[in-house]
């Protein structure tokens, strides 16, 4: 055997025992009559010890041992004299009496230890050595608890783990396909799953009642923080159901999730519409660990969901004001000490391209209660004191006030202002979780781009039974059966209540611009599937990723996934994606412009 231990498991309890440990040596520390080696597997570090009584062969032999060499020692475990309290080990040390090496290694790229030295570039090209440190190791064995409670907590609720194919049909209405040419079938292509949408749907016609799949998911679009060319999604069905019987099983298991993983116990989870989340947020996954909450101080231009009017509390007199659709502010307790040049910082922020505010507006609660702003000139103290009273602030309270011709672009605007005051005021602790549901999202919403509605989660989205009249007369204002969990200002899943009536899904194909040939050409295996005896069904994907990311405390899903792609979809430890030889373009019948050599 290479080992009878790892160099995670032994204590003082196992003084005297001869064991054999193998592992990477993390380090070598020659001490002159003493050498100590630092040896590591995925369990943990054990120090191997060479004293004044181990032959003069075996101690040399320790001294020459570089970092990351494969070593097998044998020797006697005995209580350590200097001990590690930092170390589940650190109370003994081997004796060696036998050292083996096993494989030699080049000097690593950069240091194996959790503080380590390389960029992330340089990590990612060397990936297999990064997954050797304990910080990204612990992350991929969260992630395989929480996949394994996952599929527990399913199964004991009757769920079937049923896999679809990875080489499916191209469909319209979400992000870009990544396409794969078929050779036998030449100038035809299969497109790798978005997502198993249809096919879980189809799950639901052939009577499974209740399907789950962990499953990976394909996605041509541009990159961030928590996305990936391929990610993983925990895939839900579920027949005979209503809204109210999905979120119920789901919010199940993710009260499981955090009690099994994090032991913490969280509360029933709140239910916000996607019109008050836009109105008090400026976004359909608000961060709700923290209030600053919006007050609308101007708005003429009522979202379809609210038919909302609010009068403007300022005067005419200050231009910006007087010619903008919406004016929006938040309150940030305390902030009134901020300096000029940090509420400059904040201008700045919110003026950058990727916001897009034309300035800031700030008005600071002073101690006797008197109220200083940016606007001074333009607006009497009596008025800047009705602002103190809408916005329900005290002395050393400061204001932030943002304006636009357009309400849904400023709130995004003012979105992303408030989060960001989050952070600068320490609100946004990741080891406290906020998670809720945003329900009743409008069915469509309208594409510049494409000049037409869009679906806004997928076009098998059920409305709202008593919207369904409005499909007729006003569609832009139907409501979608449709709901999204969100913890921390992230989507970690959503869903819907689908359609399950065949002349119902073309006439939302219809609304959508598809005509009767092109819905048949594109769907026509699932509309035809729901003319054999569809059940009422419904259900939601999370993304696994995300939600792991969050447990672990990440800023990026990249940490908690063994290989992921970089900002430009690229593996470089692979060197991925890549040319292919002009045989093989020619047998898959497509021509392509290949640079020279």
């Amino acid at each position: 055997m290479y080992r009878t231990k790892t160099c995670g498991e032994l204590r003082l309890a196992d003084a005297g025992q001869t064991v054999t440990l193998a592992g990477w040596v993390q380090g070598v520390h020659d001490l002159g009559a003493l050498t100590f080696v630092d040896l590591r597997d995925r369990y943990g570090i054990t120090q191997l010890a060479f004293n004044e009584d181990t032959a003069a062969e075996l101690k040399e032999k320790a001294q020459r041992l570089g970092r990351e060499y494969v070593v097998q020692a044998t020797g006697v475990v005995a209580e350590r004299y200097s001990k590690n309290k930092n170390l589940p080990t650190g109370e003994i040390e081997v004796n060696v009496t036998e050292l083996n090496i096993l494989n030699e290694s080049l000097t690593p790229p950069f240091t194996i230890e959790d503080n380590s030295d390389g960029g992330d570039d340089i990590r990612m090209k060397y990936r297999y050595l990064d997954l050797r440190r304990n910080a990204v190791r612990k992350n991929l064995e969260l992630r395989h608890k929480f996949a394994f409670e996952v599929r527990r907590y399913l199964d004991q609720q009757g769920f079937l783990e049923i896999e679809t194919p990875i080489l499916v049909n191209s469909t319209p209405e979400g992000a870009r396909d990544f396409v794969v040419p078929s050779r036998m079938n030449p100038g035809q292509f299969y497109a790798l799953p978005q997502s198993p949408q249809t096919l879980k749907q189809l799950s639901m016609v052939a009577g499974m009642d209740r399907y789950f799949q962990i499953c990976k998911c394909f996605r041509d679009e541009d990159l961030r923080a928590d996305r990936q060319p391929e990610f993983t999604q925990i895939d839900c069905e579920m027949s005979f159901v209503e809204q109210e019987d999905v979120l119920q099983m789901f919010e199940g298991m993710s009260r499981h999730l955090f009690k099994t993983i994090l032991n913490i116990d969280i509360p029933t989870l709140p239910r916000m519409t996607w019109a008050d989340a836009m109105k008090y947020y400026g976004s359909d996954k608000p961060d709700t660990r923290f209030g600053m909450e919006f007050v609308e101080l101007k708005n003429q231009q009522p979202d379809n969901a609210s038919r909302e009017l609010v009068e403007s509390i300022f005067p005419e007199g200050f231009g910006v004001f007087d010619s903008a659709a919406y004016i929006g502010a938040i309150c940030c307790e305390g902030q009134a000490v901020l300096t000029r040049k940090q509420i400059d910082q904040l201008t700045d922020f919110v003026k950058r391209p990727q916001i897009g505010a034309k300035g800031l507006v700030y008005a600071r609660v002073q101690e006797d209660g008197s109220v200083k702003s940016s606007v001074d000139k333009f607006y009497t103290q009596e008025t800047l004191q009705v602002l103190k009273d809408k916005m329900q602030a005290k002395a050393g309270d400061l204001i932030l006030i943002l304006s636009g011709d357009d309400a849904m672009k400023t709130r995004k605007q003012l979105c992303e202002l408030r989060l960001e005051m989050g952070s600068r005021m320490g609100l946004r602790d990741k080891s406290k979780f906020s998670c809720l549901w945003i329900i009743d999202f409008p069915m469509y919403e309208w594409s510049d781009e494409e000049q037409r509605l869009m679906a806004m989660h997928h076009p098998f989205t059920s409305p709202k039974p008593e919207d369904v009249p409005l499909l007729d007369t006003d569609p832009a204002r139907v409501r979608a059966n449709a709901y999204d969990m969100v913890i921390n200002g992230v989507e970690v899943g959503g869903g819907s209540i689908r359609i399950h009536d065949a002349k119902l899904q073309q006439k939302i194909f219809e609304i959508l611009g598809f005509t009767p040939e092109q819905a048949q050409l594109k769907f026509g295996f699932l509309m035809n599937a729901f003319k054999y005896g569809a059940p009422p069904h419904g259900g939601l994907a999370y993304g696994l990723d995300r939600f792991v990311s969050l447990f672990a405390g990440l800023d990026s899903i990249r940490d908690c996934i063994a290989f992921p792609k970089n900002n430009s979809g690229r593996d470089v430890m692979l060197d991925a994606p890549g040319y292919i030889d002009q045989s093989q373009l020619d047998e898959l019948c497509l021509k392509v412009d290949l640079p020279e050599a």
